[in-house]
C-alpha cells in the first residue's frame, strides 16, 4: 500500500502532513512519520529520483528494494492489490473504493472491468500530482474538470498505460481535442493544431480556445515529462492521420 501511494504522489508531497499519508497511516495503525519514511525509502529505488540529483532515504532500501523490483514492471498488479488490501481494511469492497456500480458491470468481465478502473484511476492519481492538479494548457485548476489524458491510448500499448511519462494533464475541452487528433504537442512542448481544425476558423469559438493557444508552451512537471517519443508517436498515428 505505500508503494501504490508512492507512485500516487510527487517527490515533493512524500511527509507526514500529505493528507494521503495520514490516510494510509489511520488505516494501517502506523504514525504518519513511519509511512512517510517508508515513501523516502522507496524514494531511494527510484532511478528518476537519483537522476535528479536526490536520494530519498537510504536506510531502509534492503527492505524496500525487493518490493520495488517485484512490482516495477508489474504495476497493474500493485494496484490492483493494493485496494484490495485497503477494501478489506475498511471493510467495504473495491467497487465501493473505486466508484463501480452494479450498472457498470452489466455484460463485463468483473474482474478485468474492475482491475482496469482501478489502474485508471491510479493513472489519474499519478498525472493530476504530477501537474499539481492544473491543466498542462490553461491552468485550470478544478480537479474534476481535469483528464488525465493518455498521450499513446490505453488499448494500444499496455506496456506504457501506466508510466508517468505517458500522460497530461488536460481540461476536458482539449482532452478530447488531443485524443481525436485535433491538437498535439511538438517536440519543444507547444500546442500545434491540426488542419481539420482549422477549417473552423470563421467560428466565433476557434479565436478564443483554439487560436490562442497555437505555440503556446505547455506547464511541465519537475520530472516524468511527457516522454518526446510518445510525443512524436501521437503526432504521427493521431494527429497527422
Amino acid at each position: 500500500m505505500a508503494l501504490d501511494l508512492y507512485f500516487r504522489l510527487p517527490f515533493g508531497r512524500l511527509n507526514r502532513t500529505t493528507p494521503e499519508v495520514i490516510e494510509l497511516a489511520n488505516l494501517i495503525g502506523r504514525t504518519n512519520n513511519s509511512v512517510a519514511l517508508r515513501l523516502v525509502n522507496f524514494a531511494a529505488c527510484d532511478p528518476v529520483i537519483i537522476e535528479s540529483g536526490r536520494t530519498g532515504m537510504p536506510g531502509g532500501i534492503s527492505i524496500c528494494k525487493p518490493i520495488w523490483d517485484e512490482f516495477l514492471d508489474r504495476k497493474e498488479d500493485l494496484f490492483f492489490e493494493a485496494q484490495q488490501i485497503k477494501a478489506k481494511l475498511l471493510h467495504s469492497s473495491i467497487e465501493d473504493i473505486v466508484g463501480i456500480t452494479e450498472t457498470d458491470l452489466i455484460g463485463e468481465d468483473k474482474r478485468a472491468f474492475v482491475k482496469q478502473r482501478v489502474n485508471q484511476d491510479a493513472f489519474r492519481s499519478m498525472i493530476l500530482n504530477l501537474y499539481e492538479k492544473h491543466c498542462a494548457i490553461t491552468g485550470i485548476n478544478i480537479p474534476s474538470l481535469l483528464v488525465a489524458s493518455h498521450i499513446i491510448p490505453w488499448a494500444e500499448n499496455k506496456k506504457e498505460r501506466l508510466n508517468p511519462e505517458n500522460g497530461l494533464c488536460l481540461s476536458a475541452l482539449y482532452d478530447k481535442a488531443f485524443d481525436k487528433g485535433f491538437i498535439s504537442i511538438d517536440e519543444h512542448y507547444r500546442v500545434i493544431l491540426a488542419d481539420k481544425l482549422k477549417t473552423y476558423i470563421e467560428e466565433s469559438y476557434y479565436e478564443k480556445h483554439f487560436a490562442s493557444i497555437e505555440g503556446l508552451e505547455i506547464s511541465l512537471p519537475e520530472y516524468h515529462r511527457p516522454n518526446p517519443q510518445f510525443l512524436e508517436w501521437h503526432r504521427d498515428c493521431i494527429f497527422n492521420n
